[in-house]
């Protein structure tokens, strides 16, 4: 048996310690441990690791991609840019030659000696219409979208859904022809009940004639943009998780109700975006108004007289016989609905961005 190690008291720590002969020099494990480590070498591959990273390539694809998708953005930036600097810049003469106040004057003559126009009564017509048109189309599209989603059985959903598709491939200016020549009349029908019935109310107030109103062009609008806000809704609705359908009508909600209570608020950003997308359409709407409204200058709130008038509609009216001063007047009107526009796609995205944040501080 081999000799065993004396050992002695350490009064100071009450324990035992061995003696010196056979102790371990100081630190003499740690470099038996260190050793293998501060010979291995950096591009070694041994069981523990520790070789250095690939480098990246200077020039790889990821980086490409990168570059392509900034320049990218930054060309539609630069784009919008050029667009309002060309618009200022014609704009800008025709206004110094204006007579009137161009915000508040509610005529057109600037092919005059003395040019005289004003944007007021184009930009009311304008936003007046296109709201009109949103008001009878969102809860129609909202509808048609739902029903194809969660109640039409499969086959009649996408045959329904091609059909709607195709309506946003037909030419505004089929909408237009359509307007006026055959949907004007019950139009015109609907609007002298309507002053018969409801001559009380401004908006359908007057003597008559009626027909090319702002309520035959706000509905033709309507229909143009059905096929956009139902096809995005839509997709939207698609999208919803299954989980919390089913999660709703396991807690005992009625069809509706799960509709109400998971689909819609999870779609609630993209029917927003929808409807921008469709108003962004209306605002910018040209033959089709141009060939229903009755073209006058001026702000009504009537909505079943003949009158009414657009800043798209009067562009594509009057271009053909302005001058010099004209064109400027008609490009100061474009800049004017570049603007409306602008503000239109910013407030939509503000929106969409605040939901989503208020989404996921929820979550």
């Amino acid at each position: 048996m081999g000799e065993t190690p004396h050992r002695s008291a350490d009064a100071g720590t009450g324990g035992t310690q061995v003696t010196q002969s056979h102790e371990w020099p100081a630190g003499a494990s740690a470099h038996v441990a260190e050793a293998p480590v501060s010979t291995r070498s950096p591009g070694s591959g041994g069981l523990g690791g520790g070789g250095a990273l690939p480098r990246s390539r200077k020039f790889g694809a990821e980086r490409a991609f990168r570059g392509l998708t900034l320049a990218a953005g930054t060309t539609v930036l630069v784009i919008i840019a050029a667009i309002a600097i060309f618009l200022v810049a014609k704009a800008v003469p025709a206004l110094r030659a204006n007579t009137e106040n161009f915000w508040s004057y509610e005529g057109w003559s600037p092919n005059d000696t003395e040019p005289k126009f004003g944007i007021g009564a184009l930009a009311f017509g304008t936003v007046l219409s296109s709201a009109l048109a949103l008001l009878v189309a969102v809860p129609v599209a909202l509808g048609i979208a739902l029903y194809l989603s969660h109640y039409a059985p499969r086959r009649l959903g996408t045959a329904l859904g091609f059909l709607i598709d195709l309506l946003a491939a037909v030419p505004s200016v089929v909408f237009g022809l359509w307007g006026r020549d055959v949907f004007s009349g019950p139009v015109r029908d609907f609007s002298i009940w309507l002053n018969q019935h409801f001559s009380w109310i401004p908006l359908f107030g007057g003597d008559g004639p009626f027909g090319a109103s702002v309520m035959l062009g706000a509905l033709v609008l309507a229909i143009m943009v059905l096929p956009i806000i139902t096809s995005l809704s839509r997709e939207v609705f698609l999208q919803t998780p299954t989980a919390n359908e089913e999660a709703a009508l396991a807690l005992g909600a009625t069809r509706w109700e799960m509709l109400r209570t998971a689909v819609l608020p999870y779609g609630r950003p993209g029917i927003i975006a929808a409807v921008m997308l469709g108003l962004g359409r209306a605002l910018g709407e040209t033959i089709a108004l141009a060939l229903t409204l009755g073209i006058t200058f001026g702000i009504s709130f009537n909505l079943i007289q003949n009158g009414g008038n657009t800043i798209a509609a009067n562009i594509a009216n009057a271009f053909g016989e302005a001058n010099e001063t004209g064109r400027g007047a008609l490009i100061a009107s474009g800049l004017v609905l570049f603007t409306i526009t602008l503000i239109v796609n910013i407030t939509a995205r503000a929106i969409i961005y605040r939901r989503r944040e208020f989404t996921e501080s929820a979550a």
